[in-house]
């Protein structure tokens, strides 16, 4: 199935984790699905709702007349992937010692942004324990420039599939 989750074997999450090691284990888990799903361009574009964009997705400062190395967008990607985590934390304490929920939270963040998140039906539900219903909502951020995106539909299958890991 197209839209199953397996995790890197390098990414393998065994028991309970302290929460640094869960934070560790999610940016490993979530970094090669951001890489595939945003695809890497090292000149700048505008993507589908206009924002300047480079390298992996990433957009803020963007300079569209600059062409970006290899390492400075590994460097982003791991950075932005970081700062989306974090969001996601203070808005979701419990995503703490749960990697797999962390990192697909922290992928869906790339797309609907931290407040995004915040405001979410999908943080609603972890922050009340419900954990599988959170996960289920994911399929409501399919949209982009208000119509849904076939692209976007087939990505929150796949962070609603990594979710549900280990529920």
């Amino acid at each position: 199935m197209a839209s199953e989750y397996r995790p890197p074997a390098k990414a393998k999450v065994v028991g309970t984790l302290g929460a640094g090691s869960a934070i560790a284990a999610a940016i490993a888990i979530a970094l090669p699905g951001l890489k595939a799903d945003e695809g890497k361009r090292n000149d700048p574009y505008l993507d589908i709702v206009k924002v300047p964009t480079v390298c992996y997705g990433h957009t803020g400062g963007v300079d569209m007349k600059r062409r970006y190395t290899d390492a400075q967008c590994d460097a982003q990607l791991r950075g932005d992937a970081e700062t989306h985590l974090r969001g996601a934390l203070k808005c979701v304490p419990a995503l703490e010692h749960r990697p797999y929920q962390l990192a697909a939270v922290t992928r869906l963040t790339f797309n609907i942004g931290v407040s995004g998140f915040c405001r979410s039906t999908i943080a609603r539900q972890m922050n009340a324990g419900q954990w599988r219903a959170g996960c289920d909502a994911f399929a409501m951020w399919d949209r982009a420039g208000g119509r849904v995106v076939r692209g976007l539909t087939l990505r929150r299958q796949r962070e609603r599939a990594l979710c549900l890991t280990g529920l």
